[in-house]
């Protein structure tokens, strides 16, 4: 299969390009700057461009574009700058994929389309919640509209929290825990919709390959767990203790916005759309996960 990649220099975009690869597929990437490889495609999504011949023999389109949910307060300009990248280049290659008669285009989310949805257990069918990550979200996944309106198969990844030992989420939480920092968010009580890196890329390349689905695809864990339980399971990965909490006001008075939505809501997603498909997770528990990807 050749798989043309959109965002493929960030944490899950690079692995997901070596995954595929080492499967056997034929990866191109699509790049903001001049080709430098026969692997490489130059686009420039805010003109609506994209190299002549991209296209070519491709089966399958992956969007993984947006600058990063958390590296920047939640500014109005920020706001318009996590819309933008999101929005711009899903609606370039939505339009691409329809007019290139590509058979499959899979393409970016969040569980954050959920908003606060408390201890209530949400998969696919579930509806968007309120709040600004729900509302990009949601027109996010509307971007992609134009390729399944021309008949491509349109699967949307909602994404959860990705483990991995090289960045993002644990990137920031495994100096605080090993430096005796570790500790609870609020009450505790929120679910954290986590997935391990390689179960997160396992999937995407277990969705190309599965024509039979498409839609909306939660790519969480079987088992989401509650910041409580977060907690307890990465002292215990890097040996360390966690006694100490972050009263839920401080992180709102510190962070705004963007600390309630990001760090005590609760999404307690699950994968129901990957297991119906008979996805063979690696990683069941956020132990599993943990362990698999915390150095000691």
């Amino acid at each position: 299969m050749r798989v043309l990649i959109a965002g493929s220099s960030g944490l899950i975009g690079s692995a997901l390009v070596a995954h595929l690869r080492a499967a056997g597929h034929d990866v191109l990437r699509l790049v903001r700057r001049e080709p430098a490889g026969p692997d490489e495609r130059s686009w420039d999504p805010p003109a609506a461009r994209i190299d002549e011949g991209t296209f070519d023999g491709v089966d399958a389109v992956v969007n993984l574009c947006g600058v990063g949910i958390a590296d920047r307060p939640w500014s109005g300009a920020r706001r318009q700058q996590l819309r933008d990248s999101r929005t711009v280049p899903t609606e370039v290659l939505a339009a691409a994929v329809a007019d290139h008669g590509v058979a499959a285009f899979l393409s970016g989310s969040a569980v954050g389309i959920y908003g606060d949805a408390g201890p209530q257990e949400v998969d696919e069918r579930a509806p968007s919640g309120g709040g600004f990550l729900a509302e990009l979200c949601r027109d996010w996944e509307g971007s992609a509209r134009k390729a399944q309106e021309a008949g491509a198969r349109v699967v949307l990844l909602r994404s959860g929290l990705v483990l991995s030992r090289r960045g993002g989420l644990l990137g920031r939480l495994r100096p605080l825990f090993k430096g005796f920092l570790g500790a609870r968010l609020g009450r505790g009580t929120q679910y954290m919709p986590w997935i391990s890196l390689d179960d997160h890329i396992g999937a995407i390349r277990f969705l190309l390959e599965h024509p039979e689905v498409s839609g909306p695809v939660n790519l969480t864990g079987p088992l989401p767990v509650t910041n409580t339980e977060f907690t307890a399971a990465l002292a215990a990965a890097v040996k360390r203790p966690a006694g100490l909490a972050v009263p839920a006001f401080v992180l709102k008075a510190t962070m705004g916005v963007m600390g309630e939505e990001m760090l005590l809501y609760s999404q307690r997603a699950v994968p129901a759309a990957l297991q119906d498909a008979g996805f063979p997770f690696r990683h069941v528990t956020v132990g599993e996960a943990l362990s698999a990807v915390v150095d000691r």
